[in-house]
């Protein structure tokens, strides 16, 4: 089974980036962050053309996730499970592909240390562990993928002397990161790989992505039952390439 994340930055924008790459790629399961696209427009028929069933979750221009599957798509939930606090914003979405409890995230960014959405972005990241708490259990095939604007250390950062005292690297934030392992969760791609200088998200700015400035905050966390069965997880790094492409690479977990 293979099921990939992807930060789109504009799913409008990239429709015809993101057919390609899912014929070329044919992943099963792909969880979609920044659709920025309200339900009515989540170009449904032209996915289910090529085979996928859809949930989307979105609320106009901003935000907005989703999710893609070619082996079944049940049992949807937007927002948080029903006993949590749920968030103003389309930021995640939850259903079951193929016997696996996938969800589709995508983390506020914090903005600054001393800005209050840094302290909605914690306070939504322990949501998520209640959410998982409420919504399923560590024992069973759970993937919670999305962009998690959090580079988990110092390896995930080209330089960290640079973002000292910034968001994405934070200890209370890498702290929440902690949280979801103790609940049960694995970085697939740590598991695999520990190399540093491996990003999945490079500004476009300042020719960042071609000097190899990036970060990588986009990660597929797995149950124990799913990373025993991992057997690929790769930064698909040809997906930033080329003509108008999203600022973050699409993440892919192949397991048996």
């Amino acid at each position: 089974m293979r099921v990939v994340t992807w930060n789109v930055n504009s799913l409008r924008a990239r429709q015809e980036r993101v057919e390609a790459w899912l014929e070329e790629v044919q992943p099963d399961v792909l969880l979609i962050q920044e659709t920025k696209l309200a339900d009515d427009a989540f170009p449904m028929l032209a996915f289910e053309a090529m085979g996928y069933t859809c949930a989307h979750y979105g609320q106009g221009q901003w935000n907005g996730v989703a999710i893609l599957s070619k082996v079944g798509l049940t049992d949807v939930v937007t927002n948080f499970a029903e006993a949590i606090k749920p968030d103003p914003d389309a930021r995640i979405i939850t259903a079951t592909c193929g016997g696996v409890r996938v969800s589709s995230v995508y983390v506020p960014n914090g903005r600054s240390l001393d800005d209050d959405h840094y302290t909605y972005k914690l306070d939504w990241l322990g949501r998520l562990v209640q959410h998982l708490e409420a919504d399923t259990s560590a024992d069973q095939d759970v993937i919670v993928g999305g962009d998690y604007n959090i580079a988990p250390d110092d390896r995930d950062v080209h330089d960290p002397a640079k973002t000292i005292g910034m968001t994405h690297v934070s200890q209370a934030e890498r702290d929440r990161l902690g949280e979801l392992e103790q609940w049960g969760l694995t970085d697939a791609f740590r598991h695999l790989h520990d190399e540093d200088r491996m990003y999945s998200w490079w500004d476009y700015r300042g020719g960042d992505f071609h000097q190899g400035r990036g970060m990588r905050i986009d990660m597929l966390m797995c149950s124990q039952s799913v990373i025993d069965r991992t057997t690929w997880c790769v930064v698909d790094r040809n997906a930033r390439k080329g003509k108008s492409p999203s600022d973050h690479a699409p993440v892919i977990v192949d397991f048996d």
